[in-house]
């Protein structure tokens, strides 16, 4: 049982779906709702909503056509913005939501089995070098999975599909839906030092007939935002990994694919 009586924090709710009247835009206001209810402050970003621009630019970087005749470095140039204060502001104040955020929340439908362009295209904006990851200036110490910035903070996906419940289970045809989120979970929530918890999933999403049951189940899951238990992610600089990110000979030989890089893999993940 979840203990809802734990300390008011602030949570960032980041959504992507184009129509407000959509089971996603109802789940989003609903879920938000119970979260205020309990306490926590609660940041939106609605990127469709805001008409959010997902492609990276010459002037992410500090790049203008008329003015800058330099090769736009990615990501040499947007960490330059960054450390220089000069990013765009929409950038800019993205990034003092994140900073503010005790855990993030982010929603969205699977499409093509991934997230939707616009909440890729944040992503990318957003969490840049010497913002989500990089290396300490002053020690040298990179800042990536326990190291990294965004220690502390919890992470969870929430996410509708069309899928039936065993086509994401561990043998179904989709994939099990923690490998597919894989991408997301550990290569940019673990990485940038989120704790990650287990993905909330509604499969059959265009099918559902009971939706206070969806909504019920996804309250409770918010319930345990800051108590459940994260994917326990190996770390990285704690010798499970060799100076190349390969995992040691000795750790788990033999077996490979993503679920190697978690601990105790005998517990199941729920989805």
């Amino acid at each position: 049982m979840h203990n809802i009586d734990t300390p008011a924090s602030t949570v960032l709710w980041i959504s992507a779906h184009p129509e407000p009247s959509s089971l996603n835009g109802s789940l989003r206001r609903d879920a938000i709702e119970h979260l205020c209810q309990a306490g926590h402050t609660v940041i939106e970003s609605d990127l469709y909503a805001m008409g959010w621009d997902p492609v990276v630019r010459a002037q992410d970087g500090g790049h203008h056509a008329d003015t800058s005749p330099n090769v736009f470095r990615v990501g040499a140039d947007t960490r330059d913005s960054y450390v220089s204060g000069t990013q765009p502001a929409e950038i800019a104040n993205e990034q003092a939501k994140l900073r503010r955020a005790d855990a993030v929340v982010v929603q969205f439908p699977l499409w093509w089995y991934g997230m939707p362009a616009i909440l890729k295209g944040w992503f990318d904006r957003v969490l840049v070098n010497g913002f989500a990851f990089g290396t300490d200036p002053d020690t040298g110490r990179r800042l990536r999975f326990e190291q990294g910035p965004f220690a502390g903070k919890r992470a969870l996906v929430v996410t509708t599909l069309g899928d039936r419940p065993h086509s994401i289970g561990p043998r179904g045809k989709s994939g099990e839906l923690h490998e597919l989120l894989f991408g997301l979970l550990h290569g940019t929530f673990a990485y940038t030092g989120m704790s990650v918890l287990p993905p909330w999933a509604l499969p059959s999403a265009d099918r559902i007939t009971d939706y206070s049951q969806a909504r019920d189940d996804l309250r409770w899951r918010l319930d345990g935002l800051f108590t459940d238990e994260p994917i326990p992610y190996r770390p990285q600089f704690t010798g499970d990994y060799t100076s190349e990110w390969e995992l040691e000979p000795h750790v788990r030989p033999g077996e490979h694919g993503v679920r190697v890089h978690i601990q105790n893999p005998a517990s199941p993940i729920s989805c």
